[in-house]
């Protein structure tokens, strides 16, 4: 659980899960650990348009849970609660559930609403589900 909690909260790792869009921390904590109250700026490309997000942790709990707040973006609101529970297996070496609970909110009212049910959610689905992976691999790589 420990090795996937820093792994989640790894600036290098994210940017290594998120090659596909060009992804780059361009602000703040831009390598290592990010830690709470810390903020980080992402510069990626999404549907062919750049878009720069800065995000500050503003929950921690070692090794259970961290969330990250959009501060400045493209959101009108975005918050990413990063879960961690163990996972007992009779017989078998421990495992970890991660869990993404994500709430947000699109910019430009009514039109916002439509993107978000249209498209943004899926994209954001599919980028976690990514992410996911990469880091499940990576994990796997380092046992």
């Amino acid at each position: 659980m420990e090795q996937a909690f820093e792994l989640s909260r790894s600036i290098d790792a994210h940017l290594g899960s998120m090659q596909h869009t060009g992804e780059r921390a361009i602000g703040g904590v831009t390598s290592g650990l990010i830690g709470l109250g810390e903020t980080v700026t992402w510069r990626a490309r999404h549907f062919g348009i750049p878009w720069t997000m800065t995000s500050r942790i503003t929950e921690y709990q070692e090794h259970d849970r961290f969330t990250d707040e959009q501060v400045s973006g493209p959101f009108r609101s975005f918050r990413h609660i990063h879960l961690f529970e163990p996972l007992e297996r009779p017989m078998g070496a421990a495992r970890t559930i991660m869990l993404d609970d994500i709430t947000f909110s699109a910019p430009l009212g009514p039109l916002g609403v439509v993107a978000e049910h249209l498209a943004l959610t899926r994209h954001l689905q599919r980028l976690i589900r990514a992410r996911n992976r990469w880091l499940a691999d990576a994990l796997r790589q380092a046992q």
